[in-house]
């Protein structure tokens, strides 16, 4: 399939221009005239590269990286801003807004080809990334399917730990590690047998050690990807506690990463407030308090307790679970 690079300007002339340079090295183009027109031929067709005009009427260009930049099915798009404007504060403009690099009009052939050879490069690997993490979140998915009492747990703990991660101010690369890692925070319960992952009764001292290396399993799955740096704490000490008696290594307060505590409490209460073969599911009420009395014993960070509380309650007291 070729590759496909969206010019979006608003003189026609300058579109057949880039259509000319770019026709005869094997990319299709598409246009658009102006910054709306540019988001929705984006939307229809997701090209691999964008080429685009600072100055348009109705949306400039400008703004339009920003909203591409913003959104996550297309923030990994290269984006090359192509402006007759020199000032420095319209350049700055761009860098903030996202874009991947700038071209002065009029715009030199070999550097313009240069450039978008570059930058499609990058998007390949970027795009084989993307399929590697997907696999992962297949396969953690997968392992949430293998027990019948935990579906939807990690599309929930996606969801409450990035808004409690925002609440409590964290930056945006650990937000996203913070959706991820909810997603694959258990991916190396695939070392761990039906027998004892879904076993009702009270496990044996044997089994229980096998459940204990699933953080450690789970990182070693998730080294390989160089984009989980920030996950890989997460898997590994979601099951820490503060007082030191939490596993795999038994590390003691502020030892635990800071999002490895936010996803302990996200885990711990949607533990709680759903059914499980040794318990029923409680109340958020109740689930709260059982956590406050955890926090009493020093084993979750009752800072992080308190933010996650509040966030229950101006909820409008829907739990993480669904339940009231």
């Amino acid at each position: 399939m070729a590759t496909t690079i969206l010019v979006v300007d608003d003189e026609l002339a300058n579109q057949e221009l880039m259509i000319e340079l770019l026709q005869p090295q094997g990319y299709k183009i598409l246009t658009a005239a102006d910054g709306q027109a540019a988001l929705e031929e984006f939307a229809r067709n997701q090209p691999d590269l964008v080429l685009l005009d600072i100055v348009m009427p109705r949306v400039d260009g400008v703004e339009v990286c920003r909203r591409l930049k913003k959104d996550p099915e297309s923030r990994l798009t290269p984006i090359v801003l192509v402006t007759a404007l020199s000032a420095k504060e319209d350049r700055v403009r761009g860098i903030e807004a996202g874009a991947d690099d700038l071209l002065t009009k009029p715009v030199d052939r070999i550097e313009l080809l240069a450039r978008i050879r570059s930058l499609l490069n990058l998007k390949a690997y970027t795009d084989e990334l993307e399929r590697a993490e997907s696999v992962l979140f297949a396969l953690a998915r997968s392992i949430e399917g293998r027990d019948p009492y935990t579906g939807g747990h990690c599309e929930r703990l996606a969801d409450y730990s990035e808004r409690l991660g925002r609440r409590l101010g964290l930056p945006e690369e650990q937000i996203r590690a913070l959706r991820q890692g909810g997603t694959v925070h258990d991916i190396g319960k695939v070392a761990v047998p039906d027998a004892i992952l879904l076993k009702p009764g009270k496990l044996t001292p044997e089994e229980w050690k096998t459940v204990r290396q699933h953080p450690v399993v789970g990182e070693r799955i998730c080294t390989p990807l160089k984009s989980f740096r920030l996950v890989l704490p997460i898997i590994r000490h979601h099951h820490e506690k503060l007082d030191g008696s939490g596993y795999p290594d038994g590390l003691k307060g502020d030892q635990i990463p800071l999002t490895a505590r936010i996803m302990t409490i996200v885990d711990v209460y949607d533990a709680i407030g759903t059914e499980r073969p040794y318990h029923g599911a409680s109340s958020k009420e109740e689930a709260l308090e059982i956590m406050g009395q955890g926090v009493q014993k020093g084993w979750w960070d009752p800072h992080i307790f308190s933010e996650f509380r509040n966030l229950l309650t101006t909820n409008g007291g829907k739990s993480p679970t669904g339940g009231n």
